[in-house]
């Protein structure tokens, strides 16, 4: 079976595409390997081709009409369904391109959108909110979509984030020690697997979020991110302010957590930065660098980790990977989930939502308590049916429990 993955993260700033072929692996060595479609082929162990991958940028209004709804305001209703609809048909030209590129069909596609709300009280979602509307992908390629991964979650009493743990735990299912899978969005999420116990995963709080904000600035808006992080490499951390970032509460909740731009954002950093008027603005990024770096670091180590596998934007950032070596110390391992799996960093959040849909079109929960914290495992998304009625298969009865990429 054939799936696309579209993911688009806290970062606004593009949409990561992923067509992907999965196959479940012969029941023996001497039978062929079964059709999706067919009832009772239950694989444990389930291969994953990349056959075509891409990532697209935003234009320029996308992007700041996003970035707008991320902020904490009341916004116009037209903004909202604007954007829905423009990032619907963005999605959809995006991967009618891909498709003809590499002279590709799916049998599904699997859209996350952009979220724009991620609303939390008293540490429990009450609601979240995605954008980029699936009917124009449908409509454009004339395959079923699944989208809104994340709300069944939520209505089961789960954070509905961060979802990448199912990934995470399939691919390091024989893990030896415990190691930490780590994302670098807008928001940094990690996803901890240890012999013995069920995985966690949760947010530890800002990854780029908080940088992308100051290098917009320095920058007078020419970049969106702090590149190659020269900006924050001739800058100096203030200790002080640093320690002040620190106090915010969401880094001394319990897992499983999650949170988003409705907390960081620019008005949340300027109630620190307003009592450090002088202090100069590469010193600014540089602090809240380390911010993103140490927060991460503290979380590895509450879970005695010993490799910590990174993946996302961040990566991209050599003075923020650097700082996050730092803080770890020489006990604990940092590598990528190119190095780790073979797995394109930029990659990754795209091939989930392809698995969550090959999950949901069998029948299968994409959800586990233990990552999200919900009351029990859920299917993840709605369907929009392509040209055809939608036809799903029989469901089968087992999700795989390992997860293997192949070339």
């Amino acid at each position: 079976m054939i799936i696309a993955g579209l993911m688009t993260g806290t970062s606004a700033d593009g949409l990561d595409l992923v067509i992907a072929e999965f196959r479940p692996d012969p029941i023996s060595d001497t039978e062929p390997t079964p059709s999706f479609d067919l009832v009772g082929a239950d694989p444990t162990t389930l291969t994953v081709r990349i056959l075509a991958e891409r990532e697209t940028r935003f234009d320029d209004r996308l992007s700041a009409d996003i970035l707008r709804l991320l902020e904490p305001a009341d916004l116009p209703l037209s903004l909202v369904s604007s954007v829905d609809a423009r990032l619907g048909r963005f999605c959809a030209d995006a991967l009618s391109e891909l498709c003809a590129d590499h002279d590709l069909t799916p049998d599904l596609v699997v859209s996350h959108g952009q979220t724009v709300r991620h609303d939390i009280t008293d540490g429990q979602v009450t609601s979240t909110l995605q954008l980029g509307q699936p009917a124009f992908i449908a409509e454009r390629l004339g395959v079923a979509v699944l989208s809104d991964v994340r709300s069944r979650d939520v209505a089961a009493g789960g954070q509905g984030a961060p979802l990448v743990g199912l990934l995470d735990s399939l691919l390091l299912s024989d893990a030896e020690a415990p190691t930490a899978v780590l994302n670098l969005g807008g928001i940094a999420n990690i996803t901890v697997i240890a012999p013995g116990h069920d995985p966690i995963a949760f947010d530890t709080g800002p990854a780029n979020a908080l940088i992308d904000i100051l290098a917009r600035r320095i920058t007078d808006g020419r970049q969106s991110y702090d590149r190659d992080g020269a900006l924050a490499a001739e800058g100096t951390v203030d200790e002080d302010l640093l320690a002040e970032l620190l106090t915010e509460p969401f880094y001394a909740r319990p897992a499983p957590k999650s949170t988003g731009k409705e907390l960081f954002h620019a008005a949340y950093l300027d109630s620190y930065l307003e009592s450090h008027p002088h202090l100069g603005e590469n010193d600014q990024i540089a602090t809240v660098t380390v911010l993103t770096a140490r927060t991460i670091a503290e979380a590895v180590r509450d879970h005695e980790v010993t490799t910590v596998i990174a993946s996302g934007g961040g990566t991209r950032n050599p003075e923020l990977m650097r700082r996050l070596g730092e803080e770890l110390g020489e006990g604990i391992a940092l590598t990528s989930t190119d190095e780790a799996f073979g797995l394109p960093e930029g990659s990754k959040e795209a091939l989930l939502m392809a698995l969550l849909g090959w999950l949901s079109w069998h029948g299968l929960d994409g959800t586990q308590p233990s990552l999200t914290g919900a009351i029990g495992p859920r299917s993840a998304g709605r369907f929009t049916p392509g040209d055809g009625p939608l036809r799903l298969p029989e469901p089968l009865h087992r999700r795989p429990t390992r997860l293997r990429l192949s070339d």
